[in-house]
């Protein structure tokens, strides 16, 4: 293989160390830089195929690396920081000792993991299902990720906006994702092929309402991106437009 068939493998290893390096600044209280390598992540998540796209550099190996890294950075990082979230609401600091915890607090703080399990069937159920050559069924991991980082970013920076985000609500946002990943709703997926409008108005749109957001609310209007993003989807599918 020439050297540039190895491009788009080394832009996916790169989502991998983001990924990993995520979970480890998320679990050591540093919830802040955990959520830019998330975003990093995608970045190499969408640049990966782009550049296997553009350089014609398919491979079974770049498509089973893509997955596990997408587990790493967007099924792994997001829970262990929702995890730190839930441990900080539960002792009021990002700095308690989890085996300082009592036992129901420890319950608590690990409950976010099992997000990892759906994002792991919901990778594996698409790299078999030939339905999904287009778009997709089912939430991403990527997208799944990009709302928790975005979020993540506003609590951070507005905490006080939410004082409505109990241990309980963080467990509902999990509960509700991880059946979004493995549902049977049609989604389009959010990775430009081309740059042309006609087969990319949904992703224009989405693109436009996410700089809109990111203007007004700040990073954390990616979150709000999402949100729309599922609920058109989530919509269509049940009043049966494709």
């Amino acid at each position: 293989m020439s050297i540039k068939q190895h491009i788009p493998n080394l832009l996916t290893s790169l989502n991998v160390l983001c990924g990993v390096l995520a979970v480890f600044f998320a679990l050591n209280a540093r919830i802040d830089i955990a959520i830019w390598l998330i975003f990093a992540g995608a970045l190499f998540d969408f640049s990966d195929g782009f550049a296997a796209r553009l350089l014609k550099a398919y491979s079974n190996i770049g498509k089973e690396l893509d997955s596990l890294a997408d587990l790493i950075s967007f099924g792994a990082a997001p829970a262990a920081i929702w995890s730190t979230i839930i441990k900080y609401q539960l002792t009021g600091s990002y700095a308690t000792n989890f085996f300082a915890l009592s036992i129901s607090q420890q319950v608590f703080t690990l409950l976010p993991f099992i997000m990892v399990a759906f994002a792991a069937f919901r990778l594996a159920k698409f790299n078999v299902d030939t339905r999904q050559t287009e778009n997709f069924l089912g939430l991403t991991t990527t997208a799944t990720g990009i709302f928790t980082a975005a979020l993540a970013y506003k609590f951070i920076e507005t905490p006080e906006w939410f004082t409505w985000m109990s241990p309980l609500v963080i467990l509902a946002f999990i509960i509700f994702f991880s059946i979004m990943l493995i549902s049977e709703v049609p989604m389009f997926s959010l990775k430009f092929k081309n740059i042309k409008w006609a087969d990319n108005k949904e992703r224009f749109t989405l693109l436009f309402l996410a700089i809109v957001c990111v203007v007004l609310l700040g990073v954390g209007g990616i979150a709000a991106v999402i949100l729309y993003y599922i609920i058109i989807s989530l919509t269509k599918w049940f009043i049966g437009i494709k």
